[in-house]
């Protein structure tokens, strides 16, 4: 749990810094060290005492003695230093979406407001069009943001979560018999409310005492016997519930939920003489029949066991009934990551670095896959720039025997659905990638035809990001997902599920969709650096949600007698849908290969 104290400290150091207008890598050393502490699975007391500090990602020297002075004293100087410098006020206002830390301290500066609401105020005054730079849609834009803000509040992505949730657990772990988290956070929606922690334990007051004396404790809401709540960083809401060893699976299932499916599962028991509820599976006479095991309670049902993430009355109760629940793809199917940036756009490592991560997590192909020209602000790579990364990404590959490394791209949409790289030369790379990145407020018929436009091109493979969603920030633009699909599954261009936890795009329900209409999809990190390829869980239980299944297909040998690409054991989608092989020829051209996919 100290772990992510002290996150929280670098990342509201980072932003104070930031509002101080401090030197770009010295904010980003922070952030970094944040993401790293909070994606560790260790804790952070004992990697100190194993002087192992230094081999955290991102942490070096500075960062170290921070660390050990918060766990000696419960506070940094240097943060308290800046909390006197920076109004906290500043910090908040820094979270809005379309309010930068410049653009804050302008605001604070000129009218010393402190609040969201004396911001909210302001903007509904013509008093921001007198300061230099604002103009109307720049104050529509943050009115817009503060609607965010006030969106997402009490909204909890699920990469955040999860993080929580689970040192939370492993905190209880040596205090009660079992201890798992379950609600929607189990069910891995994309946003949670809150975070419900079960705990079988034969001794509920010595549990109750541990997770009531956790670090990380804003403050305690309420607590019992067997029930307690608390408030963790960020407002983020904890609920503790203690059971009897004996009702661990009843209970895992019934919190877990949905509602709506724990409806049907009550239902169904019920028709069969029982009686189900959160503290085991009984028979007419209230005689216990099962609940320590949640697959128990599913066979006395009838049912084969249903995954958490189906759990939505979407259909999961039907398909068990009928023995036609989707085989689902699964962490280990994923052997590859088709989208990934170096330092030769945006990214924070070089070529080298990346696929050396890449070789550590066991792939065996890996696609590089820097932004293009248009995209100036993440450094999109010029035309010759793009010949020369490609020769560097090909002469590194060729050094591995293990994995395969493909040249490849982000290649920017244009307003018009052309795309940022010349036929030309996008046919001397192994993989394209094509995603929107501007323009997000033309019209639906105008941003629908620009994908289908894409779509359309011999070369690309994958639909980046489709919606261009970020949660809590950016609504997604509006586009016609049907035509989008059709055009999907004609020229048998791959849909993307992009893991980043703030995007998650495709959603859940965009995935079922592709899967009913024959559209494939790949799951992929677009890392940026390693932290990010740490997010492949929230894809692949994005896709799993959506009914996503592995495909079983094999390799196979081209026409010209080579072998295509071995991804057999980590395709997945639909397997019904034929699909092409990944040489890069004309949709038109591209000759089925019986199941066999290029999808991730």
């Amino acid at each position: 749990m100290r772990n992510l104290e002290i996150a929280a400290v670098f990342n509201q150091i980072a932003d104070l810094l930031e509002i101080q207008g401090a030197n770009p890598f010295r904010v980003r050393a922070y952030r970094r060290g944040a993401a790293s502490l909070e994606s560790l699975t260790d804790n952070i007391e004992a990697i100190v005492q194993q002087g192992a500090v230094r081999n955290i990602s991102g942490i070096g020297d500075d960062l170290e003695k921070k660390i050990v002075e918060y766990l000696q004293s419960g506070r940094m100087e240097f943060h308290e230093q800046l909390k006197h410098e920076v109004p906290l006020g500043l910090v908040k206002m820094v979270e809005i979406p379309s309010v930068g830390p410049k653009t804050a301290k302008q605001i604070y500066d000129q009218f010393r407001i402190q609040t969201i609401e004396e911001l909210e105020a302001l903007c509904r005054t013509d008093s921001l069009l007198g300061v230099p730079g604002f103009k109307k849609k720049t104050i529509e834009n943050i009115l817009r943001g503060i609607e965010l803000y006030r969106r997402r509040r009490g909204n909890y992505l699920l990469g955040k979560a999860v993080p929580i949730a689970t040192q939370i657990c492993r905190y209880l772990e040596p205090h009660a018999e079992r201890v798992s988290y379950a609600g929607s956070l189990r069910r891995m929606k994309e946003v949670v409310h809150d975070i419900d922690i079960l705990a079988a334990s034969t001794s509920p007051e010595q549990t109750m005492k541990a997770f009531l004396g956790m670090p990380l404790i804003d403050s305690v809401l309420a607590q019992g016997g067997t029930k307690a709540s608390l408030r963790v960083q960020d407002d983020l809401q904890v609920d503790l519930r203690v059971i009897e060893p004996r009702s661990w699976g009843a209970a895992m299932h019934y919190f877990t939920g949905s509602k709506a499916h724990n409806i049907r599962m009550r239902e169904r028991a019920i028709k069969l003489g029982l009686k189900l509820n959160e503290y085991g599976l009984f028979d007419g006479t209230d005689q216990y029949i099962a609940g320590a095991d949640e697959k128990d309670i599913f066979e006395k049902l009838g049912l084969p066991f249903i995954p958490p993430v189906l759990r939505e009355d979407q259909g999961e109760m039907e398909a068990a009934a009928a023995g036609k629940l989707p085989n689902i793809v699964e962490l280990p199917d994923i052997q590859g990551d088709l989208h990934m940036h170096t330092t030769w756009s945006d990214g924070k490592y070089s070529t080298e670095e990346m696929i050396e991560a890449a070789r550590k997590r066991g792939y065996k192909y890996v696609a590089i896959t820097d932004h293009s020209k248009s995209l100036g602000v993440a450094g999109g790579l010029s035309d010759d720039d793009l010949m020369k990364h490609m020769e560097e990404i090909r002469s590194i590959g060729s050094k591995y025997a293990d994995i395969r490394v493909l040249a490849g791209t982000e290649v920017d949409i244009r307003l018009d659905g052309t795309l940022d790289y010349s036929d030309e030369l996008l046919g001397k790379l192994d993989f394209v990638v094509a995603s929107v990145h501007s323009g997000f407020k033309q019209s639906r018929s105008e941003l629908t035809a620009r994908v289908v436009r894409a779509m359309q091109s011999p070369y690309v493979r994958v639909i980046g990001h489709p919606t261009g969603r970020l949660l809590g920030d950016r609504d997604p633009y509006e586009i016609d997902f049907e035509e989008v699909m059709k055009e999907a599954a004609r020229t048998r261009t791959c849909l993307e599920v992009n893991s980043n936890f703030h995007r998650l795009d495709l959603n859940d329900v965009h995935c079922r969709k592709a899967r009913d209409m024959g559209v494939h999809v790949i799951i992929s990190t677009d890392s940026h650096n390693y932290d990010d390829l740490l997010n492949l869980p929230y894809g692949v239980a994005t896709a799993q949600r959506g009914w996503i299944e592995k495909d079983h297909s094999k390799a196979k040998i081209n026409e010209e007698g080579e072998e295509i690409l071995k991804l057999d054991e980590s395709c997945i989608s639909n397997p019904k849908s034929e699909i092409s092989d990944w040489t890069g020829r004309p949709w038109k051209d591209r000759r089925p290969i019986g199941d066999f996919g290029f999808r991730i």
